[in-house]
């Protein structure tokens, strides 16, 4: 039978479902698992291969998913219906299945812009950072001016000014988690590689104080770093002048760099999902694991996050943790996570999404087992809370939300110069000032949704495509975007609405 025939995969031999591959409908006979349909299953979808009685455990990727709320007959549709969290005790087996990767035998670079610090940029971009809500306008009056100006026209060498604004800044406390939080996030924007040159923009009487981001320690040098307040600079028009300024002179310098060799070491890719669908985890996740691998023998880093989407498959990690401290501290994050959710009236199944139900997902467990496929399988070298710099290469893991647009904005604070993006409903989103490859989980929607997405990784089902295969157009890609290409979502200019950094705390 060709892919294109096949009507379900079992993903592991211990598996007690089956995951449909087309709509399939009631009284078909699905050959694979010799059952007759119940009801009609869409694609994506899970299905009973076998009696499961309530209370059961669902395998999946021979793990458990969840347990059965009722009694499941052989080719029923295995959903919400009848398949819920219950409880899931997990053993970590800190360090247990560390497999060391053994490096390439022939290294590979990219063109990127080196600077000062001995970081590679993938790309030149001049940027206006907010210390709070009340100088967002004025920084986006300052980039929209800079972009109509005749002087950035001529500068061949910036890809363009990105004001990055947000929601925060004031009306918070001035210490503990959340205050640190944000601090972390906007120094690592500051020093971020992919700008050849920073203005940060005060109002002047916010909590984050102008004095204090920039005492903690020179964030660049003089040349490519600027700092004003509107209020001391003497209000809206006088900064937007002086701001105007200030970019024109670092631009002339951001105009003398060219893209130079540089090994792929010096990549770091943010490995993230939304709009997953069931196809995600056998599909997307998987291929993109296969290219973090790739990287990794290279000596680059890749970055996992979203905690409450790993939550029910951190054991998956904790094996391949390097020491069982590192381990140890992702289960403090877990462990954060769960008494964080409950403060705030919440709960760790509040994932999947509706969209995501409706493309086959059921429990978070389920969701998690999918998304940790990213990581591939290099040992876990290290865990880091949300924008903390990364300081170890290889495999890591950052603490974050699993809400898409914060979780990277923390990811690019802490160092990424590359985001690589699974979905499987259809997410479209970009992150300036790094560029985001989108990897689409099914054939379907790439083909629904082309203009949006860089590579399908449906046909490693509907075309019988190898996993490893596709992770090897995956990696090449890497090198071609480092070095370049534009993405999709650059192409139709996404990236100036999407910096979210995580508000903790009570606002005030």
């Amino acid at each position: 039978m060709s892919k294109n025939d096949q009507q379900t995969v079992r993903l592991h031999g211990s598996d007690n479902v089956v995951i449909a591959l087309q709509n399939l409908t009631a009284g078909s006979m699905i050959a694979d698992i010799d059952v007759k349909l119940s009801e009609n299953i869409l694609r994506g979808h899970k299905i009973a291969s076998q009696s499961i009685e309530q209370g059961s455990n669902v395998i999946r990727y021979g793990q458990i998913i969840g347990i059965a709320t009722t009694d499941i007959a052989p080719g029923s549709h295995v959903h919400t219906h009848n398949l819920g969290i219950g409880d899931h005790d997990l053993d970590y087996a800190f360090s247990s299945d560390i497999q060391p990767l053994s490096p390439a035998t022939k290294m590979r670079e990219f063109m990127g812009y080196h600077r000062s610090d001995g970081r590679v940029g993938t790309r030149n971009y001049l940027g206006i950072l907010t210390s709070v809500n009340c100088s967002g306008s004025v920084a986006r009056f300052i980039a929209e001016a800079a972009e109509k100006s005749d002087w950035l026209q001529n500068m061949e060498q910036v890809d363009g000014v990105v004001p990055i604004v947000h929601g925060s800044g004031c009306g918070m406390s001035g210490k503990h988690e959340g205050y640190d939080t944000l601090f972390r996030t906007l120094s690592g924007y500051a020093r971020h590689p992919n700008f050849a040159g920073i203005l940060l923009v005060g109002l002047g009487c916010e909590v984050m104080q102008i004095s204090d981001l920039v005492g903690a320690g020179r964030l660049r040098d003089n040349n490519t770093f600027r700092y004003m307040t509107i209020q001391q600079t003497g209000g809206t028009r006088r900064t937007i002048e002086n701001g105007l300024l200030q970019l024109r002179e670092m631009a002339q310098i951001a105009n003398n760099a060219r893209r130079q060799p540089a090994p792929v070491s010096h990549l770091t890719v943010g490995l993230q999902c939304g709009g997953s669908d069931g196809y995600s985890g056998i599909t997307a996740n998987p291929a993109l694991g296969h290219a973090s691998d790739i990287l990794v023998r290279h000596g680059g880093t890749t970055i996992l996050s979203e905690t409450s989407e790993v939550y029910g498959a951190e054991h998956l990690l904790t094996r391949r943790a390097v020491t069982p401290e590192i381990g140890q501290k992702l289960i403090d994050r877990i462990h954060w996570w769960e008494d964080y959710t409950a403060r705030n009236d919440g709960e760790m199944n509040n994932n999947p999404s509706p969209g995501n139900k409706r493309g086959g997902l059921t429990t978070i467990l389920e969701k998690s087992l999918g998304a940790v496929a990213k990581g591939g399988t290099a040992p876990l070298s290290e865990v880091y809370k949300f924008a903390e710099p990364i300081t170890r290469n290889g495999f890591v893991f950052m603490d974050s939300p699993g809400y898409d647009p914060c979780s990277v904005t923390g990811q690019i604070a802490s160092g990424a110069n590359l985001v690589a993006f699974t979905t499987g409903r259809g997410s479209v989103s970009g992150y300036k000032p790094t560029p985001c490859i989108k990897l689409a989980t099914n054939s379907e929607m790439y083909q629904r949704m082309s203009e949006d997405m860089d590579i399908n990784c449906g046909d490693i089902i509907s075309d019988g495509v190898d996993l490893e295969q596709k992770g090897h157009e995956i990696f090449e890609m890497f090198i071609s975007v480092a070095s370049g290409e534009q993405t999709k979502s650059e192409e139709l200019g996404f990236g100036g609405a999407e910096f979210v950094p995580w508000q903790m705390g009570a606002v005030m």
